[in-house]
């Protein structure tokens, strides 16, 4: 019996210091856990709405400039237009025989509409070359509903740019911005009227690339560096405002690549860039832009280059023939030459030359910087037509 009350003596004891140790744990303050507490007590309860970019400011920007276009023939300007296809040194025999001797059902009148952006207060407006070129009937609704008859004022096939105007004051009108500084991937609106019954409608998308030659207009002077965009633009949209967040115009829209005639997810529009100078040079010279190049022929300076020729500068186009009385030849400029800079803008090779170029027109008068035999020099050239 002795070891069986030890036993329940210890047994007893154990339990008595357990439950001791419990009802002391329960009584300490539990530090850890507080703190834990007070860090969720403590947090944030409110929760953080995510919203996209607001284009509703830049939208209300942009549709206030964007007119609706539509473009048509004149019988008489059809029936010369078909003709003058057939044959460009055509006399016009209606002058001897009278008007109704020819059966004139071989021709047909042109007709389309697109859209144009408001360029001035007064009623410049531009739009595309492939919109008007053919027209001597335009006809542009603005935003607000006034039909006006317009007048062409001029044309620039190389660029896919026109200017018209119509009678008005006051219009609203899109800041021009740097298209230079578009980012690819960063958000544009397209506006426009597609289909020419969806009048002022907004589209947005991103910036896809920039720089694209597409070889879409014909002439092998023509200027081509579109904007690619995946704002859905389809026909009709053709003279419409590319414009950022701001509502500032960084675009005219001008064509898309698609395999069904509709938009397929890519849309290209001319930078404003481009823009602004081709329009003031249609609006100051009617349209009759001539463009001269330089006449120069040569290579691009590299190391093999100049260690060849033994050249002092190691970037540049090196002049090696001249085309007989062309502006570089008039202006004092030497096979040899390495031309470094025109105006403000250095000359690594021929991409930098063609780009200064397609600015250009006849008159302009270009500051040339060449180095010859080590020695830099200045050569203004005149852009004329050799005589």
């Amino acid at each position: 019996m002795k070891p069986f009350f030890s036993y329940l003596l210890a047994g007893m004891t154990g339990g008595l210091v357990s439950l001791a140790v419990v009802q002391w744990t329960k009584n300490e303050p539990a530090k850890t856990d507080e703190k834990y507490n007070a860090r969720l007590v403590s947090a944030p309860t409110t929760s953080v709405a995510v919203t996209g970019p607001d284009f509703v400011h830049a939208a209300k920007v942009a549709t206030a400039a964007v007119v609706h276009i539509y473009a048509e023939e004149s019988e008489e300007q059809a029936i010369a237009n078909s003709r003058k296809k057939r044959n460009p040194y055509y006399l016009d025999f209606d002058d001897f025989f009278g008007s109704d001797f020819f059966n004139r059902n071989y021709y047909r009148r042109q007709n389309g509409s697109g859209s144009g952006v408001v360029y001035t207060k007064d009623g410049y407006i531009i739009t595309n070359n492939h919109v008007v070129g053919f027209a001597d009937k335009i006809t542009v609704t603005t935003s607000d509903g006034k039909k006006y008859q317009a007048k062409k004022i001029g044309t620039d096939p190389l660029t896919d740019l026109a200017v018209i105007k119509i009678e008005a004051s006051n219009l609203p009108v899109v800041t021009m911005a740097n298209s230079d500084a578009l980012k690819v991937g960063e958000w544009v609106l397209a506006v426009g009227n597609p289909f020419d019954y969806l009048t002022s409608t907004v589209t947005a998308g991103i910036v896809s690339a920039k720089g694209r030659d597409l070889d879409l207009l014909e002439d092998e002077k023509s200027i081509e560096e579109f904007i690619q965009t995946d704002a859905a633009i389809n026909p009709g949209n053709s003279g419409g405002a590319l414009v950022n967040q701001s509502g500032e115009l960084v675009g005219i829209n001008t064509a898309i690549a698609t395999p069904t005639g509709v938009f397929a997810g890519y849309s290209f529009a001319i930078p404003s860039n481009l823009v602004k100078p081709i329009v003031n040079d249609i609006i100051a010279t009617g349209g009759n832009i001539e463009r001269i190049n330089l006449g120069i022929g040569g290579f691009d300076v590299d190391e093999n280059l100049v260690k060849e020729l033994n050249l002092r500068v190691k970037s540049g186009f090196y002049v090696d023939e001249l085309d007989s009385k062309s502006p570089a030849r008039l202006s004092g400029i030497l096979p040899g030459d390495v031309i470094t800079k025109i105006n403000d803008k250095s000359i690594k090779g021929f991409d930098e030359i063609a780009q200064v170029m397609k600015y250009t027109k006849k008159g302009d008068i270009l500051q040339i910087s060449v180095n010859r035999d080590g020695k830099d020099m200045i050569l203004p050239t005149a852009l004329k037509k050799g005589l």
